[in-house]
């Protein structure tokens, strides 16, 4: 009897194999970063946006079970500098990752934990059901920060911005969570990276003081032809905004905490 139950029993779970992805498609815009001199304050950049999107056909669900399917990522790799001539730099750090204390950080929106989001990220199916289900899941995803012109640690608005150097690397990963018995059924793993490099003469009048060195357009998202696990960091909380901090590291004298972790 318990042969015949075991056999039942793995005859109604859903397997990898019976996930069908079509269309999946992983990019970052063809178009170069844009920099923003609008505010006497703040240099603001914006990014070209990395997009990812699947077409998935699930299975019948034949028990009481949920299963969520979308995308969740993790930074893996950040290095973000902002440079003020000899007086030193601002720095966004991650400091677990930069100790290597952990592999990856999740980089969920903060609530929707382990998805990106849950918008257009995932797509929840309720058992039991009869029939297949068919959906798009999909995100995207870019970077819009602020960088103040003027030291931030400092009283004066006097602008000494030199250099802003970002290079920062994810990793995402399409997967089926049963939310009932935690199973997760990995689907896809991307990797992509968005470096971005902008001189800034500070003596020159504000909207020409800025511009893009290096190169102009990012390297494409690579699909990984093997699996690679979801590290438990990327599963759950700190998310990277929350875990980030700002240093302020002067050429002479000792690091300050400009905005701790929250």
């Amino acid at each position: 009897m318990g042969c015949i139950q075991s056999i039942a029993c793995n005859k109604s779970r859903i397997k990898r194999e019976n996930i069908v992805v079509h269309d999946l498609s992983a990019t970052i815009d063809h178009c170069p970063t844009v920099i923003e001199e609008n505010s006497p304050i703040v240099l603001r950049y914006k990014t070209p946006y990395f997009k990812a999107a699947a077409r998935i056909v699930m299975p019948p669900i034949p028990r009481n079970e949920t299963w969520v399917v979308g995308w969740i990522q993790a930074c893996t790799q950040m290095e973000f500098y902002n440079t003020y001539g000899d007086i030193g730099m601002s720095s966004w750090e991650l400091p677990q990752l930069r100790e290597g204390l952990v592999r990856a950080i999740s980089d969920s929106d903060g609530i929707s934990y382990p998805w990106y989001g849950n918008t257009t990220e995932t797509v929840t199916i309720v058992g039991p059901t009869s029939k297949p289900s068919r959906f798009t899941v999909s995100m995207n995803d870019n970077f819009y920060p602020s960088v103040t012109w003027a030291v931030p640690v400092s009283e004066s608005n006097t602008p000494l911005l030199t250099n802003i150097k970002r290079d920062q690397s994810f990793t995402t990963w399409l997967v089926a969570l049963n939310t009932t018995s935690k199973e997760k059924i990995l689907l896809h793993t991307i990797k992509w990276r968005m470096r971005v490099d902008i001189v800034v003469d500070p003596a020159q009048p504000l909207g020409s003081r800025a511009r893009l060195v290096g190169r102009l357009y990012q390297e494409q998202p690579r699909v990984l032809s093997r699996m690679e696990p979801v590290p438990p960091n990327a599963m759950g909380k700190p998310n990277a905004n929350d875990a980030q901090v700002l240093m302020w590291r002067p050429r002479r004298g000792p690091p300050l905490v400009v905005i701790p972790p929250k």
